[in-house]
């Protein structure tokens, strides 16, 4: 196992056991090394990658800021990784769409409309139905309101999933979003199948619901393919 994975793993469970948690410093140097038993130049390599993923941050000095923070959520640490991919061309735009389709066609299967928070759903929607609206923001929104929904199916690895591959992807959706004849009305589009994928999750009708999905996801893929 390398340096990096080993480190990694130790503050995977040290945050399961809330013993660590975001915002916490993690042990001296030396003393890190000691308990992972490895050297002090390969947990200083180690503790480099964490922090070009986002996972940590360090800082030299005295005070509250100084040391090894923990900075960073498990989702935004994929969510740069796959973010790094997309802007190497590793992922293009349709393996999103078809991850898209496996995450959130799953999720709405196992969905149960006491897990929802469909209040905080409603709301992003509500804002979104400003005509003003930016593009950028609208699809922000976007992003977060199919994350809600990802949720009620009480699976923290698929939210984490969708959170991270959403947020990854704003930038490429962004782009590709500008290039439509008409934006304002792939927005009221939109905003209408979210209404109806939102209403058949709350009513309990999952694969409804997963069907409804698959025809949006699909729908905005097609559109923006050219």
């Amino acid at each position: 196992m390398k340096a990096h994975e080993t480190v990694m793993n130790w503050v995977t469970e040290e945050l399961k056991s809330g013993r660590l948690g975001i915002g916490d410093h993690l042990p001296s140097e030396r003393a890190l090394a000691e308990t992972l038993g490895v050297s002090r130049s390969s947990l200083r390599e180690a503790l480099r990658v964490l922090e070009a993923l986002g996972s940590i941050s360090s800082a030299t000095g005295s005070g509250p800021r100084s040391g090894t923070i923990i900075t960073a959520v498990p989702e935004q640490a994929l969510s740069l990784s796959l973010t790094l991919q997309l802007a190497t061309s590793q992922v293009g735009h349709h393996d999103v769409f078809e991850a898209r389709l496996l995450l959130e066609g799953w999720a709405a299967r196992h969905s149960l409309p006491e897990r929802g928070d469909w209040d905080s759903a409603e709301k992003l929607l509500t804002i979104m139905d400003d005509p003003e609206l930016p593009l950028e923001e609208f699809l922000n929104l976007d992003a977060q309101f199919h994350a809600v929904l990802s949720r009620a199916a009480s699976n923290p690895l698929i939210s984490t999933l969708m959170d991270a591959l959403r947020t990854s992807v704003a930038d490429h959706t962004v782009a590709r979003a500008q290039t439509l004849p008409d934006w304002r009305a792939t927005a009221t589009r939109l905003q209408a199948e979210h209404r109806d994928i939102l209403t058949a999750l709350r009513e309990h009708r999952a694969e409804e619901a997963a069907e409804l999905l698959h025809r949006h996801i699909t729908g905005y893929y097609e559109e923006t393919q050219g």
